[in-house]
């Protein structure tokens, strides 16, 4: 892997947690929104909006730096939009970028051919 394809990798993981929780919170300011007097919910909304361009982005530059299968990228982007998916996006990126340093120094010492 790449300089390239790890910093995509790393930037996709880095605004999967803040989105997943942003996602979360936008829908707790909804139910205080009708259940009080208190509406977070357009500034929320910015917020999650925000962070969720940012995946967007990253997702679609990940995708072409890794070379994703369809299927890996589809799993991703739906992971997006699910209310914690970015938890578990996080955890698959790092375990992912884990794997490719593992293979990397295998291959510099010649241990595969990979």
């Amino acid at each position: 892997m790449d300089i390239k394809t790890a910093t995509a990798l790393r930037r996709l993981r880095l605004v999967s947690g803040p989105e997943a929780i942003s996602f979360l919170l936008l829908l707790v300011c909804s139910v205080l929104k009708r259940t009080t007097d208190f509406n977070a919910v357009p500034v929320m909304g910015a917020v999650h909006g925000i962070l969720f361009i940012l995946y967007v982005i990253f997702w679609a530059d990940a995708w072409n730096r890794a070379k994703w299968p369809l299927k890996t990228a589809a799993l991703y982007f739906v992971l997006s939009v699910l209310p914690a998916g970015g938890f578990f996006a996080d955890r698959r990126l790092r375990r992912e970028a884990e794997d490719a340093v593992i293979a990397s120094r295998a291959r510099k010492e010649g241990i595969v051919n990979a």
